[in-house]
């Protein structure tokens, strides 16, 4: 088996419309579908829902839960920077693009961040979650050296983790 590509990511939402005006006007994706279910298909639950898809360039999609009445979508517990959906744009000019559109709807964005393989803004949707628009920028070649490097730096991680190496931010 090989996975070709993401099929969609999902997440809870505060409300499927605000939610729908936002990743279509704000991100410009397109509401590729809605389906509006009493019973969750896979557990057999009981549990109105609405579930909306939204369409990239790729073909892919990112979706969302509805659940009911939430005035707040609880987050996970991790860092707000560690749980995010990274979506990615063509250019360092379709970036900057992007950064003004989502400025122009009174929302804070914080960067361009350069990573030194992707250069990132990061904002938030209505329900809370972090999002980044990320494009690209390593040149030809390093791909493979990243992926050369991958296991030795994820050994020293781990060789960090287990002697106890790593700094706090509650030290």
């Amino acid at each position: 088996m090989q996975v070709q590509r993401l099929n969609h990511v999902a997440y809870r939402c505060r409300d499927a419309r605000e939610t729908a005006e936002f990743y279509t006007e704000v991100l410009g994706l397109k509401l590729a579908h809605t389906i509006v279910q009493d019973e969750v298909p896979s557990t057999r639950e009981l549990a109105p829902h609405a579930h909306v898809f939204f369409e990239m360039g790729d073909g892919s999609w990112v979706a969302f839960f509805d659940v009911g009445k939430e005035e707040h979508v609880a987050q996970e517990t991790s860092p707000d920077w560690a749980q995010h959906l990274a979506l990615e744009v063509e250019s360092l000019e379709e970036l900057a693009e992007a950064k003004a559109r989502i400025e122009a709807h009174d929302i804070d964005v914080l960067g361009p961040v350069d990573h030194g393989f992707i250069s990132s803004i990061y904002f938030y949707d209505p329900s809370g979650h972090r999002l980044e628009l990320a494009t690209r920028t390593y040149d030809d070649g390093e791909l493979d050296q990243f992926a050369a490097e991958a296991e030795e730096v994820l050994e020293t991680w781990e060789r960090r983790k287990k002697d106890g190496e790593l700094a706090s931010a509650d030290a």
